[in-house]
């Protein structure tokens, strides 16, 4: 009898919610196609406008003048740029490292791109 009453006190309150009917939680032919919608751009944090800073001198002030080195395509700073700007900060960063540690001579075998008469790395942020 006990266990009737309990059952009874919690679906009652499920009851006086309901609405009577079949209502698809996504509407009629939600499945049907992908969403039109763009992202939403986020203001970029405080740590991704100090890193883009500090990447900006490097591309405009010192890249001027040891000249580029980079292997790759985009560099390794536009893509470490592009991943804070994608990612957030944290993530982008860790990108952006793991691309400075694979930048080397070694023989690549993943696309190339011909850039300047040379084979160039192609790996855009993913």
């Amino acid at each position: 009898m006990l266990s009737k009453i309990l059952l009874a006190c919690l679906l009652l309150p499920c009851g006086a919610f309901a609405s009577p009917g079949f209502h698809e939680p996504w509407g009629k032919d939600a499945d049907l196609l992908p969403s039109q919608e763009q992202p939403l751009e986020r203001d970029p944090s405080f740590m991704v406008k100090a890193a883009r800073q500090a990447i900006l001198f490097h591309q405009n002030v010192l890249s001027k003048v040891d000249g580029p080195r980079s292997h790759f395509r985009p560099s390794s700073s536009q893509y470490m740029l592009d991943a804070m700007h994608k990612h957030g900060f944290i993530k982008g960063f860790f990108l952006g490292c793991d691309r400075l540690l694979r930048e080397n001579d070694d023989p690549w075998v993943y696309q190339t791109i011909p850039y300047e008469g040379k084979q160039i790395k192609y790996d855009p942020v993913p």
